[in-house]
Formats: structure tokens, C-alpha cells, sequence
């Protein structure tokens, strides 16, 4: 039975995944803050085995990774999928809480990658799925540092692609859009963003909440978990890959528009 590692698993797209995989027959350690729970099994004799799994301490991670290695020959893959989200204007955003955001959303992924490297060096193997966003493409206002994190981390992942390619790891990236999920709900405000009084609040509150719309009206969580395991099935995998035609299509035009006309229509969609 293949083994992976899957952080972010407790809901919404991380859940959606695990499960989809559990009843394909892979063996997913589904790692969250909160971990614990029932081991559960598919009728294919693929399993989920939740684990407490802290991105943001490098501890938890070489610990869970250790408990996996303990109890499987081999890791067949890891999806990083870990994430939050804080919105609020730049000028409004404190350095604690943008270190908050990044801390999750990069650093947590490179933590991970990090610990999961010299087993797959050693195993001569290994695939490498991370949930980057559409937003790391798409600059969002008043998501600034949630848009950066996601740009970086899909920038990290096509270098460390061509650093490992000699020793059999494959590396992926999923560019998710909107998408309904509990994600929506749990997104926080900085402190100061939530101050009537502040410049920005008004056209904050108006950005989210079309942003929070088109969220609720998104793709579901189960249609991004099949463009994860689609990869995780491959033998070679895709270097990127951006679920549903629409946002396929806002990339690549993206792509191709002056960045002042691109920039300005952006704007125009969350005024």
C-alpha cells in the first residue's frame, strides 16, 4: 500500500483529498493542529491515520515524518496543503501578523518539504504536491500577504523542482480558485483593518465580501481533490496545474495582458 503525507487534512480541500484517496487505497497520514481521531478505512483497504501535525514548529514535522518512516518502508508522496487566511490593507497589517500569514502559508510548506526530502533522496523516489492559489498569480487587494505567500511558494516549489529532479522527486503545484469551503469562515481581520476609522475599511469590507461571494459560489473542494490525486496517480507528474477551464483561462489571459491593464482590472472586480 502507498504511503502519503497530507497536511491540512482535517477539512475542506485537505479532507476532500484524503478521502478521495483512502477509497483509491492509499495510506494518508493526515496531519492538523488538532490531529487525533478514529483511523478510518475504505471498503479498497486504503486508510486514514490522523496525526497532530503543527506546520509552524519544526518539531511536530520531523516527528511526524519519523512516526511515518517507523511504520511504512516507504513515503510515496506529500501534499502540503496547509493554510490560512488574514485579510485587511497593507498599511493596516502589522509585521507580527504578516509574519502570522506567511509563517503558515510558506514557511509551514517549506518545513514540511524540508523533513520529507532526504527520505525521498533515499528511496530514490518521491512526488511533491503543494496547494499554492490562484491568487499567487492574481494579485487580491487587502490579500495581500496571503497573494505573496502564494506567489512564493509557487516560485519555491519550480526551483526546488530542478534542485531534485537528479534524485527521482517529482514536484507539482495546484492553483486553486474559488473555492466553498471552510476556509471562507475562518478567515481573520487584522486588528487595525477592523476600525471603522481606518482610510481603508470601507473598500476592505467591500473587496472581501466579493471575494467571500465568489468563495461560496466556487468550485468544490471534492473537484480540486481529483486535480490532486490525478497528479498523485501520474507517473509523471504535471510541473503546474490549475483546476477548472474558467481559471485556466483567467491565468493564461492574465498572462498576456499589459501589467497596468491587468493591474486596473483586478481593481475594477473587487471595487
Amino acid at each position: 500500500m502507498k504511503t502519503i503525507l497530507l497536511t491540512g487534512g482535517s477539512a475542506g480541500i485537505g479532507l476532500a483529498t484524503a478521502e478521495l484517496l483512502m477509497n483509491k487505497g492509499y495510506r494518508v497520514y493526515s496531519g492538523s493542529r488538532r490531529g487525533g481521531g478514529e483511523v478510518q478505512k475504505s471498503a479498497s483497504g486504503g486508510e486514514i491515520i490522523p496525526m497532530i501535525l503543527d506546520v509552524n514548529d519544526e518539531e511536530s514535522v520531523k516527528a511526524a515524518v519519523e512516526q511515518i518512516m517507523g511504520e511504512n518502508d516507504e513515503l510515496y508522496a506529500v501534499i502540503s496543503n496547509a493554510g490560512n487566511g488574514i485579510a485587511g490593507a497593507i498599511e493596516d497589517t502589522s509585521s507580527e501578523e504578516a509574519k502570522e500569514q506567511l509563517e503558515t502559508n510558506f514557511f509551514g510548506s517549506v518545513k514540511v518539504i524540508q523533513a520529507c526530502l532526504p527520505v525521498f533522496r533515499s528511496q530514490g523516489h518521491g512526488k511533491i504536491i503543494v496547494t499554492t492559489s490562484v491568487a499567487g498569480v492574481i494579485p487580491i487587494p487587502f490579500q495581500a500577504f496571503y497573494s505573496a505567500g502564494k506567489a512564493a511558494l509557487q516560485i519555491f516549489v519550480e526551483a526546488l523542482a530542478m534542485e531534485v529532479k537528479p534524485y527521482g522527486i517529482q514536484c507539482c503545484t495546484i492553483l486553486p480558485g474559488d473555492t466553498k469551503t471552510e476556509f471562507t469562515s475562518a478567515r481573520k481581520y487584522t486588528a487595525a483593518s477592523e476600525n471603522e476609522n481606518s482610510t481603508y475599511y470601507r473598500r476592505m469590507k467591500t473587496a472581501v465580501e466579493k471575494m467571500e461571494h465568489d468563495e461560496q459560489h466556487g468550485m468544490k473542494p471534492e473537484a480540486i481533490a481529483k486535480a490532486i490525486v490525478s497528479q498523485v496517480e501520474r507517473r509523471k507528474m504535471k510541473s503546474r496545474v490549475i483546476p477548472g477551464l474558467m481559471y485556466k483561462a483567467i491565468c493564461a489571459v492574465s498572462d498576456l495582458l499589459p501589467n497596468s491593464l491587468r493591474l486596473k482590472m483586478i481593481d475594477m472586480v473587487y471595487s
